[in-house]
């Protein structure tokens, strides 16, 4: 069977991209343009274009035009972690200090004193082991209020508790609000169970309720998923009079409020929670990756009464338990004050990381929480992210764009950058590479 016009018009344009014919960051035709070229209609044309975007060989940028993807990066730009072979990885956060391995021994030295190694052999209840949810409900009474340790439920880390979220409590289809820029993780999660991703705007991280409130009123909105305090990727923090506000919208359109608080512990002086200000509808997720190591994989959901059914469920499902090990040595940290301790450093060590990019970059034009690992940088003067990445990863710098964190159809030029891994030492190195080739790629 001879295969449809459009697809063979995309076979060729396919064969001059592979062969170099058409170089990464050419600028393609207009769907018009391309169709009298080809002599074809204009649906034609598109349908031809929508082919070669589905084989991630050219990407659409809404008011810019149309470009060849520059074929040695991933078509998501750094949703999918690999193998950097030796890349600087600019891509992936994960935090650490050269103290940790040292406190990951004294904690398994006292774990295996403690006596019930045998019991953490065994299945464990969904929910995590109740002494172990006590602690940590203590723990977060300073930022939550008095929790029901029945109510918080552990989970094998944040993203983890993220999907046991959606797959517990949202329906295939439900359509949820979310920011323009939003963490890719989340979107991955929603794309698994086929939600509808509504993207709000609201600056610089900050969501509009005004615009959240004209969303819900335009079609049935399920649920809002927001990261109030410490953004990602942008590093805002949302002020009490703006949670207040989308609280009153979420009860005026019945939403479900999910709080992701991945970072929130940067923030020295954080608003009043969206859990602490309406519980009743707010799930609020958690966890000690960015905290203590992102290896050690233990998150928290905390949640209303009525949803712990469907929340156990959904835990059932997937991970059965949170590993027992793992649980232990996480609250044996907390009791001890080890986890504060590890915070401190966190932000301690991101402020002085914020500050050598910000130095190197330049304060006005990076977006960035003062104490996170990690920046938003926009791209000015019609320079655009691809070709940037792609001269970054030739010097051996591997970073993403804007691509993985949009949820609009326009995706901003911006590169973000994710430091806290890497040797503090080598960083003004890596950044003065960012910026060379920023001015170079502008002025080419």
């Amino acid at each position: 069977m001879t295969n449809p016009k459009y697809v063979r018009l995309a076979d060729v344009l396919s064969t001059a991209i592979q062969n170099g014919k058409l170089a990464p960051g050419t600028k393609l035709p207009t769907h018009r343009a391309f169709a009298e070229q080809a002599g074809v209609a204009l649906a034609t044309a598109t349908n031809a274009y929508r082919e070669l975007e589905k084989r991630g060989l050219i990407i659409g940028e809404a008011g810019r035009g149309t470009f060849v993807r520059d074929l040695g990066l991933p078509p998501t730009l750094g949703v999918q972690q690999t193998a950097t072979d030796g890349l600087v990885d600019l891509i992936f956060n994960m935090p650490g200090d050269k103290g940790d391995a040292d406190m990951l021994r004294a904690g398994l030295r006292q774990l295996a004193s403690a006596g019930d190694l045998e019991a953490m052999l065994r299945y464990q209840p969904h929910g995590g082991r109740a002494h172990e949810r006590r602690i940590i409900a203590r723990s977060l009474a300073s930022i939550l209020g008095p929790i029901d340790p029945e109510c918080l439920l552990m989970t094998s880390g944040g993203q983890h508790g993220l999907a046991t979220i959606v797959l517990g409590l949202l329906r295939h289809g439900e359509a949820v609000a979310t920011d323009t820029l939003t963490y890719p993780g989340f979107k991955s999660i929603a794309a698994l169970q086929g939600l509808e991703l509504v993207p709000v705007e609201g600056q610089a991280g900050v969501m509009d309720p005004e615009e959240l409130d004209r969303q819900c009123r335009d079609r049935r909105v399920r649920a809002v998923y927001l990261m109030p305090t410490v953004h990602n990727p942008l590093g805002a923090v949302m002020d009490e009079m703006t949670r207040l506000r989308i609280i009153e919208t979420a009860q005026k359109h019945d939403l479900l409020i999910i709080e992701d608080a991945a970072y929130a512990f940067l923030e020295p002086n954080p608003p009043p929670s969206l859990f602490s200000l309406a519980p009743e509808r707010t799930v609020y997720v958690g966890g000690f990756s960015k905290s203590i190591a992102t290896g050690l994989r233990l998150g928290y959901v905390v949640s209303p009464a009525t949803h712990i059914e469907r929340l156990l469920e959904a835990i059932r499902a997937t991970t059965w338990n949170a590993p027992a090990i793992i649980s232990g040595l996480v609250t044996g940290w907390v009791e001890d004050g080890a986890l504060a301790k590890s915070e401190e450093a966190r932000k301690q060590d991101g402020a002085e990381r914020q500050q050598i990019c910000k130095a190197i970059l330049g304060e006005a034009t990076v977006l960035g929480h003062r104490n996170a690992g990690f920046a938003w940088l926009p791209l000015e003067k019609g320079i655009r992210a691809e070709p940037v990445v792609s001269r970054l990863k030739e010097r051996g710098i591997s970073t993403s764009g804007a691509e993985p964190f949009a949820t609009t159809i326009a995706v901003p030029q911006a590169l973000r950058l994710a430091f806290g891994g890497l040797p503090k030492d080598g960083l003004p190195e890596v950044f003065e590479a960012v910026r060379e080739v920023i001015e170079e790629t502008s002025i080419s």
